[in-house]
């Protein structure tokens, strides 16, 4: 979900594994020479859609990496079978009132443009929620937890998955 730190704890996640980090949209955005929300705004989100799965396809056929997805795209069957064919998938289950303290004062997320932005994280959480379940390893986002603990957080489920190999990679 958008404010789970995909993108600080796959960071700090890629310096311990000493792989790179990659993020999906950062690609996109990349791609397009234009942002997400005006990528949504001009194309909608199909559009948009069919293009993270592209980015990602050419993204997960590179070499080992922490890949960070944006929160909707691992709602697709597709993408989830590219990554389970070439990855694991992790899951920063963070509850909703901690998602709501990270995003509330952002102007980036162009899903809570809306008239009641809580109500509707409410329902994307409500929506998304078993579908992230189907991630191979889900890791318990806590509050007062720092980037760098749940960093360590996602090491040790790796490990304890088996999906670390003998150079830590992931």
């Amino acid at each position: 979900m958008m404010g789970a730190g995909k993108t600080a704890v796959g960071t700090a996640l890629a310096r311990h594994l000493s792989v790179p980090f990659l993020d999906a949209d950062e690609e996109l955005v990349r791609a397009a020479q234009m942002s997400i929300a005006e990528i949504f705004a001009r194309d909608g989100e199909p559009f948009f859609r069919a293009r993270e799965t592209e980015v990602l396809g050419r993204l997960l056929s590179g070499p080992p990496a922490v890949l960070s997805t944006g929160g909707g795209a691992f709602l697709s069957e597709v993408n989830r079978r590219l990554i389970a064919e070439r990855g694991v998938s992790v899951w920063l289950k963070a509850d909703l009132d901690l998602l709501w303290q990270r995003v509330r004062h952002k102007t980036t997320r162009p899903l809570l443009r809306t008239a009641n932005p809580r109500a509707t994280l409410a329902e994307l959480y409500a929506a998304r929620v078993p579908i992230y379940a189907l991630a191979d390893i889900a890791v318990e986002a806590e509050p007062d937890l720092s980037v760098e603990a749940m960093a360590e957080k996602v090491m040790g489920a790796l490990g304890r998955h088996g999906d670390l190999g003998e150079e830590g990679e992931a």
